[in-house]
């Protein structure tokens, strides 16, 4: 996908803040007002939402404050769109969350593929701090 649009400075300042808040919930263990503060930083991003730079990171964001807070259906629905933005494809933590998701969902050719990208593109590591089950089952689909 071609490079995305820049935000302004200001409304780039309001978002960062917003979603400063929302690392520090999301540290503490509360995800839902993580969201709730990611969202915020969300509704700032001009329409159509997924031409912006700053969108992949703010769903990012979103999307795993509700893997992790263990609300899967706004995870999957988030990063479903989020897939959509600038430099998503290919971003290995998106695929990585995606994958995980789609495991979930009992989705298991699709979360493979999202797995064996995240892999491909950061190795091993990227799921050294993840249930070791998502890299079990990745090596069930691929020779690692």
């Amino acid at each position: 996908m071609p490079t995305g649009k820049e935000l302004d400075d200001t409304v780039y300042e309001q978002i960062k803040a917003f979603c400063a808040n929302g690392d520090a919930l999301a540290k503490a263990g509360a995800f839902k007002n993580a969201v709730g503060a990611y969202g915020k930083a969300w509704e700032l991003v001009p329409i159509p939402k997924n031409e912006w730079n700053a969108s992949t990171w703010i769903l990012a964001a979103i999307a795993d404050a509700c893997f992790l807070g263990g609300n899967m259906k706004s995870a999957y629905d988030t990063l479903a769109y989020a897939m959509t933005c600038p430099g998503a494809i290919g971003n290995p933590f998106l695929h990585l969350r995606f994958g995980q998701v789609l495991h979930g969902r009992g989705e298991l050719d699709r979360a493979a593929d999202e797995l064996i990208r995240a892999y491909a593109l950061e190795g091993a590591e990227i799921f050294a701090n993840e249930h070791p089950r998502y890299l079990a089952f990745l090596k069930t689909r691929a020779i690692l």
